[in-house]
C-alpha cells in the first residue's frame, strides 16, 4: 500500500503540494505516516518551517489516510481543519501521522500529529473533518 499511496501523492495532488516532497513512511487502513523533509523554501523569517507548510502536509496526509481506510482514492473536500501549533521546527524534518477517527458515508473525522523527526516532540496537533463527494 506504500507504493499506491506514493503514486496518489505523485499523480492526484496539485504541483505545489507535490513540491513539499512528502514521502510515505507507512500505511495501515485509516492511518498514514509521512515525512515532510526540511527545505529552506518551507521556512519563514527566522528559519522555522512555516505554519502553511505544516497545515498543507496535515491536510494531504488526512486525505491519504481516508483513502487508505476506503481502500481506494475517492473525491473528498476539507470541511474543517483546526491546527494547534505547540512548538517550532527549525532545520529538521517533520514526521506526520494522520489517523481516521470516525469514517462515515458523508463525513470523515480525523486527527494529525506533526512531530519533530529529531526528538519526536509534537510541533502541531490537527483535527479535521472531510466531506465525501
Amino acid at each position: 500500500m506504500i507504493e499506491q499511496t506514493q503514486t496518489w501523492l505523485r499523480e492526484l495532488f496539485a504541483p505545489w503540494v507535490r513540491a513539499l516532497d512528502l514521502r510515505v513512511l507507512g500505511v495501515e487502513p485509516g492511518e498514514v505516516r509521512l515525512l515532510l523533509p526540511f527545505s529552506p523554501s518551507l521556512c519563514r523569517v527566522g528559519g522555522t518551517i512555516c505554519g502553511q507548510a505544516l497545515m498543507a502536509a496535515a491536510d494531504t496526509s488526512m486525505v491519504l489516510a481516508i483513502a487508505s481506510q476506503l481502500g481506494e482514492f475517492k473525491p473528498m473536500s476539507t470541511v474543517s481543519q483546526n491546527t494547534s501549533f505547540m512548538r517550532a521546527v527549525a532545520n529538521g524534518d517533520v514526521n506526520v501521522v494522520a489517523r481516521v477517527l470516525k469514517p462515515g458515508r458523508t463525513l470523515c473525522f480525523g486527527e494529525v500529529e506533526l512531530l519533530s523527526a529529531a526528538d519526536g516532540r509534537m510541533a502541531a496537533h490537527v483535527t479535521t473533518t472531510y466531506a465525501m463527494l
